[in-house]
This record gives C-alpha cells, structure tokens and sequence, in this order.
C-alpha cells in the first residue's frame, strides 16, 4: 500500500505520528500547499516523503498520484477540497478515503424544512462508476463520521434486534488557556469545518426520509461518560444522518453535538455580520473570503494541545429493541484524554482522535479484512475487526447502558 495523505494540518500530522508505529503500508507521501508543513510531518518516519500539492485542482492530484505509484489518497484537508481530490484519486486508478463528505446546498426555499443538496450527493451520484472501475471510495471514516458509523453497524449486528433512533452525541470538557492560565476561546477543530456544518440547516433522518431544522435546534443535557458529566447538546448537519440511513435499518438518525453558550453565541455573531461567508470581498484592493479570515485569526487548533486540558467523547446512543426483544437504551463511546495523547504522541485530543480511524481502516483494506467497490460508508463493513484494532492501537471503545 502506497498513501497520498493531502493535507499536513492538525489532522494529517496526527496521522502520520500514528501511522509511523505500524508496518501495513510501504510508502505515505505527505502533501500540502505548505511544502514546510508537508517537510516537518514527514520528518518522524523514513518511509513518509514530501511534495507540494494543489487540492483545489483535481489533475494535481492525479499526477501526484501517478509520480509515486499510490494506489491510496488520504484526504484530510477541509471538505471544500473533497471534489476535487476524489476525482483526482479516481483518474489515478487509486482508491480514496475521506473524514468528511461532500459539501451540502441548503433548499433555496425552505431550507429549515427541506433538504436541498445534501451533503455526499455529489460523491454518491457518481458511485456506479466506481464500482465498474472496482474502485473503493471510502467516505466519512474520521471520528465523526466514521467511528459512530462503525458503531452503528455493531449495534444493529450485536446488539439490537429493532432499532428506533441511530443518536450520534459527542460532547467535551476541553478547557484552552492562555500563558496566564485564563480560559480562551481556541476551538480544537478546523474553524471552517465548525462554521460549516453548524450553521447549516441540521438533517434529521426520521420514518423513510430526511428533512431539516434551524440550526441549534431541539437541545437536550446528555449526560457523557468518564467523568466529562452533563453538557447541553444541539442538532449538527453531520455526515452520519446520511449515511447510516443507507446501510443500517433504524427509524430516526439523528447529529447533536455539545458546542455550549459561548460558543453558540459566536457562531450567532459571525453568521449576523456575515462573516460566515465564503464568498470573496474586496478589502483594500485584496479579495478574500470573510470565513478564511475568521479561521486565519483565531489559533492553529494543531498548536493549541500544550494549553488544552480535558476530555472529548465521541459516540452513538442507540434505543430500540434489544436482541432478546426487551427495550434497550445504549451509548457505544470512544473517550480521549488530551494529556495523554500530548504525553505519547504529541497531538492534541481532538484531532488525534479524527485521525486515527482512518490509519485503523486503511490497515484493515492493506491486510484484506475489509475491501469493496463503489461509494461506501463505515457502516458497509464488519464493525468487530475495526474496534478490535482501535483497542490493539491502544484506544479502547466503551459500552454504557442508559
């Protein structure tokens, strides 16, 4: 297995630091528009090289590819690259995996009501042609997407006879400080993704069909395991509402996600000003997107580990009937502790807790335990082997009966 892993931000360099303690690939060449970026990730292992990519142009991909013989593209650079890479990766003849799907159009009449282009339509239209090439495009196989698609697929294998609500919660207690030891505003994730997918009209997957709500709607207090306690919860537009649906046979699917007041208020602020936008503007002779400049500012979640403190926790909370056939309640997690992985890998939580999911799936398609064709998500594969290597990394998944 030859890797192309586009993008050397927080997530990608994650990965690499993960992936360098396995033997199943013989090559990853590391690419960024960075080449500096791309360099220092590339540094931790003789077998990771690396080159300068252009992820908005598809040929730059393909000829990336086809340099160095890859016959896997990592993606894991923001979802508005993800057009362009996948179809790179296809023209190469190479296989392709991604943390996040396709970018969502919101209904232009009733966007709180209906779906318009949801997110993955773009990848999913086209997923014929990859199964005739016997192509793989594995989608959403991130944190979130992907180890709550994974869940999914166990609960309905193991667990569950009849399943009523597929209810993906994550949630944290992260705390960032500045040098004096006061708390500061420094989301742990990609600043552009957060504003992207949390003011969008959320989806809710409910009897046979999807629809939408404003955003921050239904809120709940879900009470998360391992001592991160109680924190209020709100509808997401997130990929597994759309994927679970396709594989798993459940009622309602449903994304919430604990962003708390501050952060929601923000979020408020910024769409209320516009600088949510990805449109260009002119400033002082100088075009740029309002939502670039927004991320640009605020801290580079990659360096904000050393001031973090806290847990995250990702996981599915699935209700229904259990295989016995009595009513059951269940939270399948994954919790990651920040100091830990600052002490043994050098990465904050949240973005090691992204990144290893994809390394565990592509060990899993290098050694054959799982392969296909098409467009497919995590839940399209056996969910043991997955959780029994997350735990062989040294991550252990959870079971919590509620």
């Amino acid at each position: 297995m030859r890797i192309l892993l586009v993008g050397a931000g927080g997530v990608g360099s994650a990965f690499t630091a993960i992936a360098a303690r396995r033997d199943f690939f013989e090559a990853i060449v590391i690419a960024d528009y960075d080449p500096t970026r791309a360099e220092k990730a590339a540094a931790v292992d003789p077998r990771f090289t690396a080159g300068q990519i252009d992820a908005s142009d598809a040929a730059s991909v393909t000829a990336l590819c086809q340099e160095h013989g890859i016959t896997h593209v990592m993606n894991a650079v923001d979802p508005i690259f993800n057009m362009p890479i996948f179809e790179g990766a296809f023209a190469a003849g190479a296989d392709y995996l991604d943390m996040a799907m396709s970018l969502s159009k919101p209904h232009p009449e009733a966007p709180y009501e209906k779906t318009g282009v949801k997110l993955g339509d773009e990848q999913f239209a086209v997923a014929d042609q990859w199964e005739s090439a016997g192509r793989l495009a594995l989608v959403g196989i991130g944190v979130e997407p992907g180890l709550s698609d994974v869940f999914a697929r166990y609960a309905a294998d193991h667990l569950f006879s009849e399943i009523d609500e597929l209810g993906t919660r994550d949630g944290a207690n992260l705390v960032v400080t500045d040098d004096d030891g006061n708390e500061i505003f420094a989301p742990s994730f990609s600043m552009w993704t957060t504003i992207e997918e949390c003011l969008n009209p959320p989806v809710i997957w409910q009897d046979g069909a999807w629809f939408t709500t404003p955003p921050f709607s239904e809120p709940e207090v879900f009470d998360f395991p391992e001592g991160i306690g109680p924190v209020e919860c709100v509808n997401v537009e997130h990929e597994e509402v759309l994927l679970m649906p396709r594989w798993v046979d459940c009622k309602r699917a449903t994304f919430k996600y604990g962003l708390g007041d501050e952060f929601i208020n923000i979020l408020k602020v910024l769409h209320t000003l516009g600088l949510d936008s990805t449109e260009k503007v002119r400033v002082k002779g100088v075009e740029v997107s309002p939502r670039d400049v927004v991320a640009a500012v605020l801290p580079d979640p990659a360096t904000v580990g050393p001031r973090m403190k806290g847990k995250t926790c990702a996981g599915l909370w699935v209700t229904g009937k259990g295989k016995d056939g009595a009513d059951r309640s269940t939270y399948l997690y994954h919790v990651v502790d920040n100091e830990e992985t600052m002490r043994e890998y050098g990465h904050q939580c949240v973005v090691w807790q992204t990144a290893i999911n994809p390394v565990v799936a592509l060990e899993l398609l290098a050694n054959g335990t799982w392969s296909g064709a098409g467009v497919l998500g995590p839940e399209a594969f056996d969910a043991v082997p997955f959780l029994d290597l997350l735990t062989e990394y040294g991550s252990p998944w959870g079971i919590k009966e509620l």
